[in-house]
């Protein structure tokens, strides 16, 4: 019978699975043939790591993000919209030594599962909070080097996390030459790509697509690029990260350069 507490029943049955009333839905761990997910939903997987390499990073998308690096090589504060499984946490967290890492996650119980994926407790250098992911940018104004946002959840980019004012949010929370990387995987990339020309200009964003994902990841910056060659660019991250990365910093090096060339800027 479809009378008004049977549409009201349903109704609530469908916000605790979008985590409406209940707050924001529950993870769960799933581990097969040697991968430690974090999912949603059977097919979905939000994050995904190597049992027996719990550091390494294994996302296309996660290693191109950190060619932020180009712009800053060795970032004081490193900024994070999203935790889910950690993999850039801990990638930072052991290879940038000398830096803080200040990371939001809206979701207490992705937070909750931090120990599963082999997330450092927080100490001196790292810091995982609890927290809407616009007002910690906000708060942060001239905070971070490098700021590195791939704030999702079960629907993808939340609506939050779209917004011009987001945006805005972005480029004032970075240094007089931080720089912002945003992974997009979403079906209108442009709206987003979009949002940030009018925040930082258009001649202060970069965008690269995934060659085997369906993803792009937009980078966007304040100040001037350095004057630099695609090597030498590559040359100021630190060796050790290049020995993890061999593939990325050549590749988006050349396309800093190019887009210099292009712009003059």
């Amino acid at each position: 019978m479809r009378g008004t507490n049977g549409r009201g029943l349903f109704g609530r049955w469908i916000e605790r699975l979008r985590g409406g009333a209940s707050g924001p839905r529950k993870p769960y761990v799933r581990e097969h043939e040697g991968f430690v997910s974090l999912q949603f939903v059977r097919r979905q997987t939000q994050s995904r790591m190597v049992g027996n390499d719990p550091d390494r990073l294994l996302i296309d998308y996660t290693r191109t993000m950190f060619a932020a690096l180009l712009w800053q090589p060795a970032p004081a504060v490193l900024g994070m919209v999203g935790l889910g499984g950690g993999s850039q946490v801990k990638f930072a967290y052991r290879q940038l030594p000398d830096t803080r890492i200040e990371v939001v996650e809206n979701n207490p119980h992705v937070v909750a599962l931090r120990g599963a994926f082999g997330i450092p407790d927080d100490d001196g250098r790292l810091s995982v909070v609890v927290d809407d992911g616009v007002r910690f940018v906000e708060q942060r104004r001239g905070r971070f080097d490098v700021l590195l946002v791939d704030g999702y959840d079960e629907h993808g980019i939340p609506a939050e996390l779209s917004t011009q004012a987001f945006y805005d949010a972005c480029r004032d929370a970075l240094s007089p030459s931080g720089v912002v990387a945003c992974n997009l995987y979403v079906r209108d990339p442009e709206t987003h790509v979009q949002k940030l020309r009018a925040a930082f200009g258009a001649d202060h964003v970069l965008v690269v697509d995934e060659p085997k994902m369906s993803n792009r990841v937009a980078f966007a910056w304040r100040g001037a690029l350095p004057a630099l060659d695609a090597e030498a660019l590559t040359m100021r991250v630190s060796m050790s990260v290049r020995s993890l990365l061999p593939e990325v910093f050549p590749r988006i090096a050349v396309r800093v350069v190019r887009h210099r060339t292009v712009t003059g800027r």
